[in-house]
């Protein structure tokens, strides 16, 4: 009996530890994206790496396991519904047909070019499909929110979040000394950058030099690219579901799973609708969203526990170069559009 019992208290204290590492993890990203060259990487990749870092200097014992697979997959879904809370969908109403318009077109033509790209360079799908995803949403909280949906390892979702990042920094500095010679308003200039940037951080980054109008807009634009995640994500699982059942060849199984209801994604929308009805304090809000955030950082943390360095330099280039190179093309056709929007 008294082995027995002992089974279960080990397994909690693994637990407990897991957990507490990747919290622990996610609170030092907190940390380190505050000092000024690393809050354009932003807090969530930098809970990738340091995660990665930890388990290349320091390892991680299997008793760990538990409490790290709880946080990067439920604590993963319940921080994405919590980060509903940032979108307004009144603010999306406001910014008119023309801006909608724009984010559809962006997300369509990035998630086609980034993901044909990296077929054409020989990347997994399920990897070229989440850089795609990164790269026409929102980063790595758009990889975070289609990773489940893919069902995707978690070197994939590593990976594509890391590249997606190191290539949303690279643009963001591009755009600030580029923005003397574009011949753009301090608006277009901010539609421009929410059209084309990567992370919310990036857009902020690069908007904020220019101007409060600048990034204004930019944000606006960035965040109704943010609500197109919603139709995204149930559109890929519904994809993944029905490439499984093909492969199964199984009617009878199709028939009796039904159709998969992304219930984290469904919270999301939610969650944006209760905000833009403001149902909820706006200092309340502002709480909900650093818990958000910290909840998916730690679920990256997480991420990064399982990763081998190894395997992120082997399958991390190609997707890399896919990401480039669709995003400087996503850049050029953007500019292109916010002239012919007269959004300039």
């Amino acid at each position: 009996m008294t082995q027995v019992r002992a089974i279960p208290v080990m397994t909690n204290k693994g637990f407990i530890r897991g957990v507490g590492l990747t919290l622990v993890i996610a609170i030092a990203a907190k940390i380190l994206s505050t000092l000024p060259l690393l809050s354009i990487i932003g807090q969530l990749v930098l809970a990738i790496v340091l995660g990665m870092l930890w388990r290349s200097t320091r390892g991680v014992g299997a008793h760990a396991g538990s409490g790290i697979a709880f946080s990067s997959t439920t604590l993963l879904r319940s921080g994405i519904i919590l980060l509903g809370v940032r979108l307004n969908l009144a603010d999306i109403v406001r910014a008119g047909p023309k801006v909608l318009l724009l984010a559809v077109i962006t997300i369509i033509f990035a998630l086609f070019v980034v993901y044909g790209l990296a077929r054409l360079f020989n990347v997994e799908t399920k990897l070229g499909l989440l850089t795609a995803c990164g790269t026409a949403i929102c980063g790595a909280a758009a990889i975070a929110a289609i990773s489940p949906q893919l069902k995707a390892g978690d070197d994939e979702t590593a990976i594509s979040a890391a590249t997606v990042a190191i290539l949303g920094t690279i643009f963001t500095l591009t755009y600030t000394f580029l923005y003397p010679v574009l011949g753009l308003s301090q608006a277009g200039y901010g539609v421009f950058a929410g059209a084309t940037l990567h992370e919310i951080a990036h857009v902020i980054a690069a908007a904020a030099p220019i101007g409060k109008e600048a990034v204004d807009l930019a944000v606006i634009v960035k965040l109704t690219r943010v609500a197109l995640l919603v139709p995204v994500a149930i559109v890929i699982g519904l994809w993944t579901y029905r490439s499984e059942v093909k492969d199964r060849g199984s009617s009878e199984q199709h028939n009796r799973n039904g159709i998969p209801i992304p219930w984290f994604i469904v919270g999301f929308l939610l969650m944006s609708a209760v905000n833009s009805l403001h149902l909820i304090p706006a200092a309340f809000t502002a709480h909900m969203l650093v818990a958000a955030y910290l909840l998916i950082a730690m679920a990256m943390a997480g991420l990064g526990l399982k990763v081998d360095l190894h395997t992120f330099r082997r399958l991390g280039m190609k997707p890399f170069a896919a990401g480039l190179i669709g995003s400087i093309l996503l850049a050029v056709l953007d500019f292109l559009l916010v002239h012919a929007f007269k959004l300039t």
